[in-house]
């Protein structure tokens, strides 16, 4: 394995990015968490791209494109994400996440008149058992805050899912683009841009859905910069020489595995194992995921 570890690595960032935004996010609320994180991200890509020459790579058609590309897979969906991360944690809102794949295979078959068959219909199957056991049978971690359930579990579930869905919306749009000679930095910065556009206009229509649930403090913005720069800047990154370097299946898997990697870490910062239901509920999410990938 050469450059693939890089994929490995950028999956432990995503997981322990996504330890790090359960305090801010529950402090702001969902709608002014992602705008700030936005907002950060936002700038961190930009200046990325503004260094390595990759805005001249950019055209009008191209950068509308990704625009809306990053309403649908960002605004809307890590909104829904944060959203669920503050009804039922990192864990299983993780895993509802993890069904983007899932989705994506069945746009495909929608879209492209691809099949969901054999390996890929088995791994779909997989990743919505493993869901289903780490969410209905996975309770016993509940004794720690960062874990604890809060609201209507089929809200957090709808949730979960419309982030996993619009984040297949968003990168079938952008495939097409990304396929071009233009510059993911750039692109992604795009795609952040407008979100957080969105976001703001939202916030400045006085919706009470967008006011902060409190203040934000000079912690707190340093929890949503360091979120933003561990899983977008730096993940993202790694994400891209990887996939540039290393094998494109290999690379896929590997990233994947954040639902199995974030089980030791909570383990080490709750203090209590996880119960056996997740392990086996995440373990058959990444197999399933790699099956739908790989194939």
């Amino acid at each position: 394995m050469g450059y693939e570890w890089l994929a490995l690595a950028a999956a432990s960032l995503w997981a322990i990015s996504s330890l790090i935004s359960v305090t801010p996010s529950r402090h702001l609320g969902a709608f002014a968490y992602s705008r700030w994180r936005m907002a950060c991200v936002t700038l961190m890509l930009s200046v990325m791209a503004l260094l390595n020459g990759g805005w001249s790579t950019v055209s009008w058609d191209v950068a509308l494109v990704m625009a809306v590309s990053g309403l649908i897979g960002i605004f809307i969906g890590d909104t829904a994400l944060f959203a669920c991360f503050n009804r039922m944690g990192p864990r299983r809102a993780g895993l509802l996440f993890s069904c983007h794949a899932v989705f994506s295979a069945l746009l495909g078959i929608w879209l492209f008149d691809e099949t969901l068959l054999g390996w890929k219909l088995v791994g779909a199957v997989l990743v919505f058992a493993g869901v289903l056991t780490a969410i209905l049978f996975g309770q016993k971690s509940q004794k720690h805050q960062i874990e604890a359930m809060t609201g209507r579990l089929g809200v957090a579930i709808i949730l979960g899912l419309t982030a996993a869905l619009c984040q297949s919306l968003g990168a079938i749009i952008a495939k097409p683009a990304m396929q071009t000679s233009l510059d993911p930095v750039a692109a992604s910065a795009i795609r952040m841009a407008t979100a957080f556009g969105a976001h703001s206009v939202l916030r400045l229509s006085g919706a009470k859905i967008a006011r902060p649930l409190q203040p934000i403090t000079l912690p707190i913005l340093g929890m949503v910069a360091l979120n933003g720069f561990l899983a977008m800047t730096v993940g993202m990154t790694l994400i891209l020489f990887a996939l540039q370097h290393g094998d494109v299946g290999m690379v896929a898997l590997l990233s994947a595995t954040t639902p199995i990697l974030i089980l030791p870490l909570l383990w080490l910062y709750t203090r209590h194992r996880p119960p056996g239901a997740a392990w086996l509920g995440a373990l058959l999410a990444v197999v399933g995921t790699g099956l739908i990938l790989g194939h």
